[in-house]
């Protein structure tokens, strides 16, 4: 299945709040309570982020740009942790 479609729909600002705000949440609240939900509440950040940025308008599309780079901000947030945790294991 061909998903690259889906690169259109990614909004950089978005992706980037949502990083942030996940980054703050998994770090202030180290509980497993609020930490499953991180994946929900970027996504659902990620909306209103998408809905403001395009003038509160709400389409399809807004809907999944803004659920797309929310979501992806986990993603991203996985992918330096890696990259971090690895680089701190070769300098140990």
């Amino acid at each position: 299945m061909n998903l690259e479609f889906l690169k259109d729909y990614i909004v950089l600002l978005v992706v980037g709040i949502c990083l942030c705000v996940g980054y703050i949440l998994k770090n202030v609240v180290p509980t497993d309570k609020v930490n499953r939900y991180i994946p929900l509440i970027m996504g659902v950040l990620g909306v209103i982020l998408n809905v403001w940025i395009c003038g509160f308008l709400f389409t399809p599309q807004i809907l999944l740009g803004g659920l797309f780079s929310g979501l992806a901000s986990t993603g991203l947030y996985e992918l330096f942790r890696n990259l971090i945790d690895k680089g701190g294991n070769d300098n140990a």
